[in-house]
């Protein structure tokens, strides 16, 4: 099992931080290893939306579909996977730490299956340093563009 939490200060209020990561549009850009987002539900974003993602870990092509099921605008958004690889659960918070400042945190947790089975005791390292170049973009996208 794979359970990890990272989490980082973004100096912008919660409403932009929270809306930005929840879009999955702009995932390719705060996200190192995704690649693409294609929606495969309408819009806006709700519970039960359906998001297809390609990414690229540990050297290999990767295609899931996320599926919503649990959105708390401003506070928590929750997303699953049953399928591919690497059935994952991914979780967003948002904490207002003060008018101007965010601490965003993200979880990811699963049960790798397949060629990520093999590679287990390791995994849990490469997702919490993905994490935190993650959260390091995000960061540098809010902060840089203020």
């Amino acid at each position: 099992m794979v359970d990890v939490v990272t989490e980082i200060i973004i100096s912008c209020p919660i409403s932009q931080v929270s809306e930005y990561a929840s879009n999955p549009n702009n995932a390719p850009e705060w996200y190192v290893n995704i690649n693409s987002a294609e929606w495969r539900s309408p819009k806006p974003l709700s519970i039960g939306s359906k998001i297809a993602f390609k990414a690229k870990f540990l050297g290999r092509e990767l295609a899931y579909v996320y599926e919503i099921v649990e959105l708390i605008p401003r506070k928590k958004l929750v997303m699953k996977t049953a399928q591919g690889p690497f059935p994952m659960e991914t979780i967003y918070t948002w904490e207002e730490m003060d008018a101007n400042r965010t601490k965003m945190t993200l979880r990811n947790k699963g049960n790798p299956t397949g060629f990520s089975k093999l590679i287990s005791p390791f995994m849990t390292t490469m997702v919490r340093k993905a994490n935190m170049k993650d959260l390091k973009k995000i960061k540098e996208v809010h902060e840089n563009n203020l």
